[in-house]
């Protein structure tokens, strides 16, 4: 389960980068880094 959180979060790190360079998407791409980093946040939390 933890991997794959971790997988998770990077993979949406990864899509808000492309989207902030590529697409500007507005909230959308926000949105998806704020769940990112909660994830990654709970992955150093819980070890």
């Amino acid at each position: 389960m933890n991997n794959l959180l971790y997988t998770v979060a990077v993979i949406l790190i990864i899509g808000w980068l492309i989207g902030v360079f590529a697409y500007h998407a507005g909230g959308l791409i926000h949105f998806l880094l704020v769940i990112a980093i909660v994830a990654v946040i709970l992955r150093i939390i819980k070890g």
